[in-house]
């Protein structure tokens, strides 16, 4: 049914594209708001990404990295609204606010993710909230599966670290 569908959205089958759509918003806003952390820069992204993957479906080479192809374009996207609030804040430091509430993540989950580097807390978020294996996190993020592992590793490290001072 889901290989269906997807043929129908490359056939331009609008309630086809909003489905699928719909059916991986949630996997997706976690990436977007890991690496974005604002709401409405969440949704620009997301609104985006919808956007471009309408547009270029039938570039889709295999159905079965569907969900795969629309986070590699939602990352872009949240990479270029990065890019652009860099280029608009060049003196200011942007501030990141450590205490938002996710909804799906407990606190201590927060603000570990905030302790982290960009590709290590998108890294984290694929691999242990999203079910991704290494070798699919590689592809999306047009990185090696050892670059993917050493981002897992260090993440794994500043955990330990974060616990041993805490007690």
């Amino acid at each position: 049914m889901y290989n269906e569908l997807i043929k129908r959205a490359k056939r331009k089958d609008k309630q086809a594209f909003s489905f699928l759509f719909e059916q991986n918003l949630p996997d997706m806003y976690k990436v977007a708001k890991a690496i974005l952390k604002k709401d409405e820069d969440v949704e620009d992204a997301l609104q985006e990404t919808a956007l471009i993957c309408w547009q270029k479906i039938g570039q889709l080479e295999k159905n079965r990295y569907f969900k795969t192809w629309m986070i590699r374009i939602l990352i872009n996207e949240c990479n270029t609204i990065l890019r652009k609030r860099k280029m608009v804040c060049k003196d200011e430091k942007i501030q990141e606010r450590g205490t938002e509430d996710y909804g799906y993540l407990s606190v201590e989950w927060n603000l570990f993710l905030n302790t982290l580097e960009e590709k290590q807390r998108l890294v984290v978020i694929l691999y242990y909230a999203q079910g991704y294996k290494v070798r699919e996190i590689a592809r999306i993020m047009e990185t090696s599966e050892s670059s993917v592992k050493k981002y897992l590793m260090k993440a794994r490290n500043k955990v330990e670290e974060l616990y041993k001072e805490e007690g």
